[in-house]
């Protein structure tokens, strides 16, 4: 009677490691793969859907402001008025961030509150206009990212000038999401209007300089004679009526601040 051998046939042990081998890596791609559409979907819910609910959600509210004062008289062209409207109340002593995500300026400073009732907190009180971005966009007292900047709007320093007044009128916006309205301010040049109505009243700014690059703590460019304190060359040496812009630089990056600076038209 014969012994059975049995038979060992090489390479099937390497086969099946290989096998395997292929199911793994081929788990991976799928995990991969799902991966990125999720991350895909995120990026595409933040740079274009809040950017549509949050423009959307500011024409309305520019839309219920004129509507508010459209019992008004027509807004005066040009500046010289004295009875400046009331600004809402800030907070007491004020965080200046550097927005964008939170967008605008300086890091941390402290300011005296401006007056008025504190329920007019965060909300829209005045319309920015400016003709060569086309673009039109709620102003807010704050720049809380949530209650102000996140919905689109454009946020006041608390604690700077109110329109019109001596003093800067500071103003910080999103650059790139939630509306992005302060996108394109690099493209404004000197002699370019930046056209503030409040109730029935409007101000007219004149871009005079900008500042295309300075630090997050730079808190000299909202001060009431706006002058960099990292580039002190650059800014205003005389008290006046100013008007100022921040936001982030460069695109889809916090890391600096862009600054554009006007003064008041004269009647």
């Amino acid at each position: 009677m014969r012994d059975h051998i049995p038979v060992v046939v090489q390479g099937s042990g390497r086969r099946a490691r290989r096998a395997g081998l292929v199911g793994v890596l081929w788990a991976a791609a799928e995990l991969t793969v799902t991966v990125g559409v999720v991350v895909l979907l995120l990026v595409v819910h933040q740079v274009w859907w809040t950017n549509r609910q949050a423009a959307a959600a500011a024409q309305e509210q520019v839309q219920s402001l004129e509507r508010a004062w459209g019992q008004d008289p027509a807004p005066d062209e040009g500046a010289g008025a004295t009875d400046v409207p009331d600004v809402p109340e800030a907070a007491a002593t004020v965080p200046v961030p550097g927005p964008e995500p939170a967008p605008a300026g300086p890091s941390r400073s402290s300011r005296p509150a401006a007056a008025g009732p504190a329920a007019q907190r965060d909300r829209a009180y005045a319309v920015l206009r400016i003709p060569r971005l086309g673009l039109v966009v709620p102003i807010a007292q704050g720049i809380d990212k949530r209650a102000v900047l996140d919905k689109g709007y454009v946020g006041q320093y608390p604690g700077t000038a109110g329109p019109g007044e001596r003093g800067n009128f500071a103003l910080a916006g999103h650059r790139n999401t939630h509306g992005e309205p302060f996108r394109y301010i690099n493209r404004l040049r000197a002699g370019d209007e930046l056209i503030v109505d409040i109730r029935g009243r409007r101000f007219t700014y004149v871009v005079g300089k900008i500042l295309s690059e300075t630090t997050e703590r730079d808190t000299g460019v909202i001060a009431p004679v706006p002058r960099s304190v990292v580039k002190p060359d650059q800014g205003y040496g005389e008290p006046g009526a100013y008007i100022t812009l921040t936001t982030c630089t460069p695109e889809y990056s916090s890391k600096y601040r862009l600054v554009v600076w006007g003064t008041l038209k004269s009647s």
